[in-house]
């Protein structure tokens, strides 16, 4: 089983060392014995990078978990099983990954709190992201109520702590809405909880960034409706540098 070097909470890590396991030509791909590399899953997309080794080199286009394996796709050259590789990541896509899964877990909790709508659905790019609530029929003035009580979140620089905890005092913290820890299968003991501030904490595999200073200002852009009392809001997040 392939080691995942970024958790619970090594997100900031961008090269590492790693031994092939197994190598596909045919695929192409290969499965290590430890990756930095995430795994699409959770609404969130694949990392991307590079592996390199002494003749060879090629790009990390896809990872996916395949009946237990963590698998590299890849384009370029194919390192043989037994070849010790570097790993680098594409840092900018990384980062932009963590940005908007920490963020949509403050406008989860948001919605939660003021609307008593669950998360039925999220996905995260590196320049946007998506939420599906149900139940909701938010208006204008929802929208821009969920953007502010966001934004008040963020402005307060709260820290996100990822570790594992045991099971059952996830169970016991988690709010009920937050999260669907019942379709976590219950030998997954203990489960990795990712914690903002004092206000937050849920179960989550995914990258997320050490504090809300990262995310910048966020900004409501859409509502659909998704069908029966289900809606869907996407937002971007501006650079810190450039927020007002």
């Amino acid at each position: 089983m392939t080691e995942e070097l970024y958790l619970p909470a090594g997100e900031y890590q961008r090269t590492f060392d790693a031994e092939v396991v197994a190598a596909d030509e045919a695929g192409p791909s290969v499965v290590l014995d430890r990756t930095l590399f995430y795994k699409e899953g959770g609404g969130q997309p694949p990392d991307h990078g590079t592996l390199s080794w002494d003749d060879g080199e090629a790009r990390v286009v896809d990872v996916r978990k395949d009946h237990g394996e963590i698998r590299h796709e890849l384009d370029g050259d194919v390192p043989e099983a037994g070849t010790t590789v570097r790993g680098d990541l594409d840092w900018e896509r990384r980062h932009a990954h963590m940005r908007y899964h920490t963020a949509q877990h403050v406008v989860s909790k948001v919605v939660l709190d003021e609307y008593g709508a669950s998360t039925a659905g999220n996905q995260v790019y590196p320049d946007h992201a998506r939420i599906d609530f149900e139940p909701a029929d938010f208006d204008e003035a929802d929208l821009r109520a969920i953007e502010e009580h966001a934004n008040d979140l963020i402005v307060r620089d709260l820290p996100v702590r990822k570790e594992n905890r045991s099971r059952s005092a996830l169970e016991d913290e988690t709010p009920e809405g937050r999260t669907n820890l019942d379709l976590i299968p219950e030998s997954v003991d203990p489960l990795r909880a990712v914690s903002i501030g004092d206000i937050d904490v849920c179960p989550c595999g995914g990258t997320h960034v050490d504090s809300l200073a990262e995310l910048g200002e966020l900004e409501v852009t859409d509502r659909t409706s998704k069908g029966a009392n289900v809606d869907r809001i996407e937002f971007v997040l501006h650079d810190p540098a450039t927020a007002d």
